[in-house]
């Protein structure tokens, strides 16, 4: 590539960026500026503004039912993926095995594997086994999908961690237990809270699997999926969509913050999502 024709491209990249962002969010950011449309219909140009659309959901016992179940399962599967991530990551960055990058590879699947697929056969085996479906298999099947991501971040946290400290901590004494709570998981601290928002914010949103395991008792995802079918309830959907947005994004923000901060102390770089 010629140096003018790279000065050209260089000098464009910013506009196809802000062009690329407007084309992805742009839509999302309408369904916030709908919410607080005093009509019922989602046109421009917006009739009023309102908040009754908001003030609607504080009485609906069913939504709050639905958020509660959605609550429960995210903190559950945040722990447990976050648990298993520690492990998974702690293995991966410190020690060599047989069969680790087939391993890795393997806990890595269901990136890149379609979720719907994911979720029969999920919906098949736990069936297989007997298991009703509740919100303990929406549980599973939520740890499954998360635990990916929560090893992405943990992973950076672990990666290039000083492994001297934790022998200076054994050569005082310390047990290996002690170690590791004294010692090093401290310094992987952000990480792990990182991993603790994010696989959240993942179960929290996550609709395809809940579909397919939930039982009687639905998430919120799924509540908003049974009330799409009504028009005079979609303001409603509206608003509760934007406040699962803002929440998503806040918590999703801070994650990477923390993982950002957890990959200075431990001098790594990378994405969330890299």
């Amino acid at each position: 590539m010629s140096r003018p024709v790279r000065r050209m491209a260089i000098r464009w990249l910013p506009a196809y960026a802000a062009l690329y962002i407007l084309f992805l969010y742009g839509p999302v950011l309408l369904l916030p500026l709908f919410s607080f449309n005093d009509s019922a219909t989602p046109t421009l140009p917006l009739a009023g503004f309102t908040w009754r659309w908001y003030e609607q959901l504080a009485g609906n016992q069913e939504m709050i039912d639905a958020a509660w179940n959605s609550l429960g399962v995210g903190l559950a599967v945040a722990v447990m993926s976050t648990l298993l991530g520690i492990c998974g990551a702690r293995a991966v960055t410190r020690y060599r095995f047989t069969g680790k990058r087939a391993m890795s590879g393997l806990i890595m699947a269901p990136l890149v594997l379609p979720e719907i697929i994911v979720a029969i056969s999920l919906l098949l085996v736990l069936l297989a086994f007997g298991m009703s479906l509740s919100l303990v298999t929406v549980t599973l099947g939520h740890v499954l999908i998360c635990l990916p991501y929560s090893m992405v971040v943990l992973i950076s946290g672990f990666e290039g961690f000083d492994r001297s400290l934790e022998e200076a901590s054994a050569d005082l004494g310390e047990t290996a237990f002690g170690t590791l709570r004294r010692v090093t998981l401290p310094m992987v601290a952000p990480a792990i809270i990182a991993s603790l928002l994010v696989s959240f914010t993942i179960s929290f949103d996550e609709f395809i699997v809940a579909f397919f395991l939930s039982g009687a008792d639905p998430t919120l995802p799924i509540y908003i999926w049974g009330q799409l079918r009504f028009a005079s309830r979609l303001p409603s959907v509206l608003a509760l969509g934007t406040i699962m947005l803002v929440v998503s994004f806040v918590l999703v923000t801070i994650a990477e913050m923390l993982r950002r901060r957890a990959a200075s102390r431990t001098n790594t770089d990378g994405g969330l999502f890299a």
